[in-house]
């Protein structure tokens, strides 16, 4: 009998994928059942080998190795993933799998993983693929009515080998080329470095900022007026001295405006209102997202479009009652879908918005996060399909003592959108005609000072993440920006874990700072590997090779030429190691270059990975005499060539004896010689 075989990206995924073509029996990593089998990756089952993989030398880091290209890249099996890969390659080589079909997230990612697998299996069977938005069981069986050719994917394909490739490039080569220049690891990657660059800059702009004082006078007529800002006191006092117990209308504008409502989410803009609103990271946004689509109660969430396509008009009321539903409030009167709908903007998925089912779910039984996050993306659904904001502002001029006040009120005429937000200020002005005179019960002058750029935070981060670099693209260029709506939270995270970036939480707003370290890496680091413009570049090639205008090869060559002239060119700051002090505690000094030995598990090692200077703590000689190369006899023979030792064993005797260990270096290899008594042995 012959199976279709399907491959999703999570066994959770595969199991409701299972459920509803109903492959129901249960076996060792699959489902079967209606002429379907259904498997299972575990995110990426392979990935890209580490270097040693091509060269066993590799395995050190040494500036004559750089830089590392491979001919043709190598794959490795995670050893706890090896048996689910095994499962998958019996299956896609099996005489009775008659086609095979890529259920994996619908995207470049998703695309890499079911390739991968695919490929290292050996398997030539006919390909579909599952392109779906929604995790409901109605998308799930459309889905599959619409399956479509897999060669329809195959420049997606190619645009993520490239970027996993170029990744790979940078990070090996630009990591171990400015580790070992600079002699601490530190980790260059072609997003990390601009996002880390755009928060240093930040920095820099705030600590060479200088207040600057202003005054103005405000006058209290139940309403506040005020002067414009002025340099100097004194202007102000004089006006102050100036003013009188009754003021004059001299001028009443009123003007009536109108807002939009929002568009609806796409991945950044809600992890960039999560973070605002609830105060979650971007990552934690993004965690919360793929929950809440796995158990289908929102849309596909790694999405950079925010319209859903003309096709889904019709079903809009729908989305909007559920949306009300999981908000506790009513729906708009009037449902606006042509304002949500254009499939000319969206690219491989429409925006973020919860299901229908979403509406009659337990939300008491979900998680705080996911229910948050589903109650978030449900109000701006009904945020982008309901009527304008529309409100009249009013703006008054006054006299007081030969002196011109100002004053602005606003009064909302339809709250439209904006009765779904969670608070609404209003400042209205009490009615008003010109030449009214009006009290004043109190004159003062207020002091203020200009203030700084504010700390980036992850939602401004995320911003500045998005546009950065757009205005030296081309036009037409469909990727702009650092990264993708995809990876922008995990380089954050890395950011962060790699001790580049610091998370500060002041008065309930977490703030992203550069650290030490990180604001040295930016100082060091060359333009080319910092500026935005390298990776929005990328994303605008990759772009062009999944549409099949760019062949990989050339994009591949334009990344080996960069690190090649980057190693031949880039030579290190002066002073610099000024920048980068020893995280760990000095025993001495490397006999060959002069900088710092420390103490790691295995022994005794120069700072400079790229000298090779080390005592191993394992060593033949020290074993053999059943000693210990401990940190002060390290210490001894880095000071003064010798150390002392007592009670070393004899083999040859069975004994102890006391004797001095003497440190022999000939620039390549570290040895020891005995002396007893002044004589060597």
């Amino acid at each position: 009998m012959s199976y279709r075989l399907v491959i999703a990206e999570k066994p959770s995924v595969a199991q409701s994928i299972a459920a509803v073509i109903g492959a129901k029996q249960r076996h060792d990593g699959y489902l079967s059942g209606s002429g379907y089998i259904v498997s299972w990756c575990f995110g990426h089952l392979a990935e890209l080998s580490d270097a040693s993989a091509y060269n066993a030398d590799y395995a050190k880091w040494r500036m004559e190795d750089l830089p590392i290209l491979p001919v043709s890249f190598r794959f490795s099996i995670a050893p706890d993933k090896r048996k689910q890969f095994d499962v998958l390659r019996e299956l896609l080589r099996s005489p009775d799998t008659s086609e095979v079909i890529n259920a994996c997230d619908a995207g470049r990612e998703g695309e890499l993983i079911f390739r991968t697998v695919y490929c290292l299996a050996g398997c030539t069977k006919p390909m579909k693929r599952l392109w779906i938005s929604s995790m409901e069981d109605a998308a799930i069986r459309d889905g599959f009515q619409g399956l479509r050719p897999g060669r329809d994917y195959d420049g997606l394909h190619q645009s993520a080998l490239c970027r996993a490739r170029a990744d790979w490039l940078v990070g090996i080569n630009a990591t171990r080329y400015f580790s070992l220049l600079y002699g601490r690891t530190l980790n260059i990657g072609r997003v990390m470095s601009p996002t880390l660059a755009l928060l240093v800059q930040r920095e820099a702009e705030i600590a060479a900022f200088v207040p600057e004082p202003f005054y103005t006078v405000q006058l209290d007529c139940g309403f506040t007026a005020a002067t414009e800002r002025m340099k100097d006191r004194k202007d102000a006092d004089a006006v102050l001295i100036a003013c009188e117990n009754k003021a004059t209308v001299q001028t009443v504008e009123r003007k009536e405006k109108s807002e939009k409502p929002p568009t609806l989410y796409d991945l950044t803009t809600l992890q960039r209102d999560a973070n605002r609103v609830l105060g979650y990271t971007a990552q934690q946004t993004l965690d919360y997202l793929q929950a809440l689509y796995e158990k289908k109660l929102c849309t596909y969430p790694r999405t950079d479009s925010r319209y859903l396509t003309d096709d889904m008009a019709s079903s809009v009321p729908a989305y909007v009652a559920a949306a009300a539903a999981l908000c506790g409030v009513d729906a708009p009167v009037e449902i606006n879908a042509a304002q949500v709908c254009n499939s000319k903007k969206v690219s491989d998925h429409h925006a973020i918005i919860p299901t229908v089912s979403a509406g009659s779910a337990d939300l008491d039984a979900l998680p705080l996060g996911e229910r948050e996050v589903l109650k978030l993306t449900a109000r701006g659904l009904l945020k982008s399909v309901s009527a304008p904001h529309r409100w009249a502002e009013t703006a008054v001029t006054l006299d007081c003592g030969g002196h011109s006040f100002t004053a602005k009120g606003k009064t909302v005429l339809v709250p439209g959108w904006k009765v779904y937000e969670q608070e609404q200020k209003e400042n209205a002005l009490p009615e008003l005609t010109e030449g009214q005179t009006v009290p004043v019960t109190a004159a003062t002058v207020k002091e203020g000072q200009t203030t700084p750029p504010k700390h980036h935070t992850e939602d401004t981060i995320l911003s500045t993440m998005e546009t950065a670099g757009a205005k030296d693209m081309p036009e037409d260029a469909e990727r702009k920006g650092i990264g993708t709506p995809a990876t922008r939270a995990a380089i954050l995270e890395k950011l962060v874990s790699s001790g580049f970036v610091e998370r500060r939480r002041s008065k309930k707003i977490t703030t992203l700072i550069p650290s030490a370290l990180g604001t040295a890496l930016i100082t060091v680091l060359p333009e080319a590997l910092q500026s935005p413009l390298l990776t929005a570049e990328w994303e605008h090639r990759l772009k062009e090779i999944e549409r099949g205008e760019l062949a990989p090869e050339d994009f591949m060559e334009g990344i080996a030429a960069m690190l090649r002239e980057l190693i031949q060119t880039y030579a290190a700051v002066p002073g610099a190691e000024v920048l980068f002090p020893s995280e760990q505690e000095s025993i001495g000094k490397c006999p060959r270059c002069g900088k710092n030995v420390v103490e790691k598990k295995q022994g005794f090692f120069c700072e400079d990975r790229g000298c090779g200077f080390a005592l191993w703590k394992n060593s033949k000689f020290f074993s053999a005499k059943k000693k210990q190369l401990t940190k002060t006899v390290a210490s001894a023979l880095l000071k003064d060539g010798r150390a002392k030792l007592t009670g070393c064993w004899s083999e040859k005797t069975g004994k102890t004896y006391d004797a001095t260990v003497m440190l022999d270096d000939d620039g390549k290899k570290v040895s020891y010689v005995l002396e007893f008594g002044g004589k060597n042995a």
